[in-house]
Order: C-alpha cells, then sequence, then structure tokens
C-alpha cells in the first residue's frame, strides 16, 4: 500500500546545502503517508492490549528513515535519553518545523514516531500548544514505558520544542 508523499518544501531558512545533504528534512522524514497523531490513536485503539500496542510501536519505528552518519553527531544527540537519539530540525519556507530523529533502540525509534506524528511538519505555535502529556496519556504510555524511557520521551518533546521556540 504504497502513496506518493506529500509534496516537499524545498530549502531551507535554518540550514544551507552544506549542513544539510539531502537539501530539506521536509523532504527528508517523509515516510510515504506520514501518520499523523490522529492516525497513531486510532492505530493504537485497534492494537488491543500492551503487547500489540509494543508491536505496533516497533513496526512504527522500522518505517522511520535512518540518519545519515554526518547527522549522527554529538551536535544532534539528544540529552536525557537513556539510549543514543538524534534530532535535526529546520524550520522551512512553508513556515513550518521539519524534524529528522534516529535512535539506536527499536522501541525509541517507534516512540520517536509517534512523537513526530503530533509534531513534525507544524508550525512553532501548534508545537508548542499540542498536549503531549495527555496524547501520551491517551496513548496509554505512560503507565507501560519505564521511568526512563518516559523521561526519555519527554526529552525528544521538549528537545523539539526549544529548536521549535528559536
Amino acid at each position: 500500500m504504497s502513496t506518493p508523499c506529500w509534496p516537499p518544501c524545498t530549502n531551507s531558512v535554518t540550514s544551507s546545502k552544506a549542513d544539510n545533504p539531502m537539501n530539506s528534512l521536509a523532504t527528508y522524514t517523509r515516510i510515504g503517508v506520514e501518520p499523523d497523531a490522529n492516525s497513531i490513536r486510532q492505530q493504537f485503539a485497534a492494537a488491543h492490549g500492551w503487547e500489540n500496542q509494543y508491536r505496533l510501536i516497533i513496526q512504527l519505528g522500522k518505517q522511520l528513515p535512518a540518519l545519515p552518519g554526518e547527522w549522527q553527531q554529538e551536535a544532534f544527540l539528544l540529552k536525557g535519553c537513556e539510549s543514543q537519539a538524534w534530532l535535526k530540525g529546520e524550520k522551512g519556507e512553508d513556515g513550518n518545523w521539519h524534524f529528522a530523529c534516529d535512535s539506536d533502540a527499536r522501541i525509541v525509534r517507534g516512540l520517536i514516531v509517534i512523537v513526530l506524528a503530533a509534531l513534525n511538519h507544524q508550525p512553532a505555535a501548534a508545537i508548542q500548544s499540542f498536549d503531549m502529556e495527555g496524547y501520551f496519556t491517551e496513548l496509554g504510555l505512560e503507565k507501560h514505558l519505564s521511568p526512563s524511557r518516559g523521561n526519555g520521551l519527554r526529552a525528544i518533546v521538549l528537545a523539539i520544542r526549544e529548536q521549535a521556540a528559536v
């Protein structure tokens, strides 16, 4: 079930071609029909029980494109994550923020997709105002994740919001 990607935004206002080999995170991060928060909610509602939801998180993580090596460096490393995770963001000409994120842990890759479904390709105001705690509670993530995973999840959200606040 392959559907064309959304039209990519071109050129970045915060990154040059020299430091962004793919030219645009808006183009780079498109993974077919990228899930949005409502799609994630529906998928979680259909995946009854934590075991099925856990499998769903792993499957979502498999859709996440791997970051190129030049983005897997200290400058993009997220603080507060138990495993290694990297985040690169840019504001596109359309005024929306576009993020690429990756991790060396399968479960974290899936959690990244869940976060990006809510915050990626959005204007700064939408990123700042989205109720992430309510979203995580609705999905049941908080009650099933270890405290360190929960902290890592919040660290990803905080890093995205900090970048979008610039």
